[in-house]
């Protein structure tokens, strides 16, 4: 396929662009160089000239040595208006080009051009450019790896700029390990990976090598290369040339090499032209191979076979986390998984250049999915073993840790149903889940009353702590009851199952069901008209690792309309609802919502709410800022929630009995807590107890 088929006729028009230069830097004299503005200048002129790119879709970005008006801008009307628009390469300006302005704008071929200081994060071998406002205390800078990261989400929209070029004549080596250089963190986050947006991105040097800066000439030395080989084609010719350019340009620094007039060497960091081929001759003879591990085409032709047509395991995201770790990297920031598919993990994990001994990201991650994402289907399980043994056997990787195994929980469950023939009380079913399911106890098809559930719930979990060798006194060994789970009728969900009284200590003293364990009520056979979206909001949660800025959703009186149960449903977020609502209609209302959209967990107060502001529930939660900022919904860990419900039912309980330690601060209603928590991954199609 010629790639000119694949990029838009009237690509100039269709082109913007962020140019800069960064001679002066704020951080030391030192770092002062002369060159990049210069180098910068050229590269907007041959934008704006033969390239065809209307001036104002230029983003010019110069912080000279001298006086900006002391540039030649004379080469063309374009450049001259650029004279007027130009701003100095501030962190802040180009955070606002990047991530403000140009994905405002409709265009198909982004291009990045960055000329100065250029340095690696040691751990992740990201590319860090400082800008001109760089001080010793805070060295600002662009993470380039980051922002093209970001750039390939779906916080650009999705039909625009499918085409992004960075082509950066900067040096990349380590970053100084002084403690008087601060760099920091900066990793922008993104939205959703977009498929089909292609990057290609054209180094001056490899990692660990300086770059060539010609001061008594001005110039870069590969700029001077770029530009000679741009010569004087439009940007739709040139962009779609840019693999043969790159194979030109390196030959040229190769050729200096022996002669021993350089050592940096041009490197191509995506391998891929813009139909996707891959364009990489083989490795040049006596290089060193880049220190930054990637996949080969061998290892992504496997994980093509072997991630086709499978959704996301519910442990992908601790597998994402685990390949850090693994491979001996800091993870991003951020939460949550990059993007929706398992192919778009992979991507953004190899688009993070491995660790510091070589290793690519997407090996821990696959090895983990091998020993833990796959339940179920040792088949797949054993081609993902196979797939990484290969690829370390090829690539010459280091041996892996194994993964830290799953953690185990055990909870016993309760099954109530209502007799079919309307008698007193409910056929009951209790089972033990752990890494097996052990049915116990049932109620054989005779309705009993409630308290006799709750007194047969009891033994059960006294036999159950016997079995362990443990008293009622004693913590909880690995193995022990941490959840008591009711799956009951709609009508029973506001049921005070978590105050259930439970003998602890002498004296026939009690105490909560609730306090002692986590307690939580299910609903499952209410989801038959809405499992898609019960399922699919869960699987989204897990990927977000349970947090998300979107996972949470507070509603209170005036929210509890006819159409919620539509709105909750209408996509993956939200997977949480925390019903603020004073009256029992409302709450009723809102539970029904829940259940009609999908949504997995909710929390709402039993009974009327207590008076205060509308976040008195997500205040029981989440602690409030140490500014007094009201608490977030996105910080709140809503895989965590069984447990935290359990802690908030504890600190009411405490401060109740009026004990030491106990916090009168804390919002009232914490004893009054139903929280609904259907998973639909641990839910058993039992036959009817009737």
């Amino acid at each position: 396929m010629n790639p000119l088929d694949l990029l838009p006729a009237d690509l100039g028009p269709r082109t913007f662009a962020l140019v800069a230069g960064v001679e002066s830097y704020d951080v030391s004299r030192h770092w002062n160089l002369r060159g990049p503005a210069r180098d910068a200048l050229r590269f907007a002129r041959w934008l704006t000239g033969p390239g065809e790119v209307p001036p104002d879709h230029v983003r010019l970005l110069l912080s000279p040595l001298d006086d900006p008006d002391s540039l030649d801008w004379s080469a063309s009307a374009a450049l001259r208006a650029l004279r007027t628009t130009h701003r100095p390469a501030t962190e802040a300006n180009v955070k606002t080009v990047l991530f403000d302005e140009l994905p405002a704008c409709e265009g198909d071929l982004l291009v990045i051009f960055w000329a100065g200081h250029g340095y690696t994060e040691p751990r992740r071998g990201e590319l860090m450019l400082p800008s001109a406002d760089a001080r010793p205390g805070q060295i600002r800078h662009l993470n380039l790896d980051s922002a093209l990261r970001w750039w390939r989400t779906n916080l650009v929209k999705r039909e625009l700029f499918r085409y992004q070029a960075a082509l950066v004549d900067a040096c990349r080596v380590d970053a100084p390990r002084d403690a008087r250089w601060n760099f920091g963190t900066s990793d922008y986050g993104g939205g959703a990976t977009v498929p089909g947006r292609r990057q290609f991105r054209l180094y001056a040097s490899r990692e660990g090598e300086a770059a060539k800066n010609d001061a008594e000439r001005g110039a870069g030395r590969f700029t001077e290369e770029l530009l000679a080989e741009l010569g004087e084609r439009p940007v739709r010719e040139a962009v779609s040339g840019l693999a043969d350019t790159a194979r030109s340009i390196h030959r040229t620094f190769l050729g200096l090499r022996e002669r021993g007039e350089g050592w940096q060497l041009p490197q191509f960091v995506v391998d891929r032209d813009w139909d996707a081929c891959s364009f990489l001759e083989d490795d040049l003879p006596g290089m060193p191979p880049p220190r930054a591990g990637r996949l080969d085409q061998a290892a992504w032709d496997g994980l093509g076979e072997l991630f086709e047509d499978r959704d996301l395991p519910r442990c992908a995201y601790e597998a994402y986390l685990w390949a850090f770790k693994a491979a001996g990297c800091a993870a991003p920031a951020r939460g949550g998984l990059p993007g929706d598919t398992l192919l778009e993990v992979v991507q953004d994990l190899d688009e993070r250049h491995g660790g510091p001994g070589g290793m690519p990201l997407p090996v821990p991650f696959v090895r983990f999915l091998g020993e833990q994402g796959a339940a179920g289907d040792e088949p797949w399980a054993a081609r993902l073993r196979d797939w990484v043994r290969a690829t370390r056997d090829r690539l010459g990787l280091p041996a892996l840790p194994p993964p830290p195994p799953p953690p185990r929980r055990t909870a016993l469950h309760v099954r109530l149903e209502t007799p079919p023939g309307g008698e007193d009380g409910f056929l009951a079913r209790m089972w033990l889940r752990r890494e097996a399911t052990e049915h116990i106890w049932e109620s054989e098809g005779e309705p009993v009353r409630l308290d006799a559930v709750r007194d047969v719930l009891v033994g059960q979990l006294i036999a159950a702590n016997r079995a362990l060798g443990v008293d009622a006194e004693a913590g909880r060994p690995s193995g022990a009851v941490e959840r008591i789970e009711f799956h009951v009728p709609y009508e029973l969900l506001d049921l005070d199952f978590d105050q259930w009284p439970v003998p602890r200590g002498p004296g026939r003293r009690t105490r909560p069901l609730g306090v002692l364990y986590q307690v939580v009520v299910r609903c499952p056979q209410e989801r038959e008209y809405s499992g898609a979206e019960w399922r699919g909001k869960w699987r989204w949660l897990w990927a977000q690792g349970g947090r998300h800025p979107e996972a949470v959703r507070v509603v209170a009186d005036a929210d509890a309309a006819d159409g919620l149960g539509m709105e909750l449903g209408a996509g993956p977020a939200p997977a949480c609802v925390l019903a603020h609502t004073r009256a029992g209609a409302r709450t009723a209302a809102v539970v029904e919502a829940v259940l009609e959209g999908g949504v997995p967990v909710a929390l709402w107060h039993r009974g009327p709410a207590p008076g205060g502001p509308a976040d008195d529930l997500l205040a029981l939660l989440v602690p409030a800022g140490e500014d007094g900022r009201p608490p977030d919904p996105g910080a709140l860990d809503v895989l965590a929630l069984p447990a935290r419900v359990r802690a908030v039912r504890r600190a009411a309980a405490v401060a109740g009995a009026g004990a030491p330690g106990g916090d009168r601060r804390q919002p009232p209603g914490g004893d009054r807590l139903v929280l609904l928590w259907d998973d639909p991954d641990d839910t058993l199609t039992l036959r009817s107890l009737a």
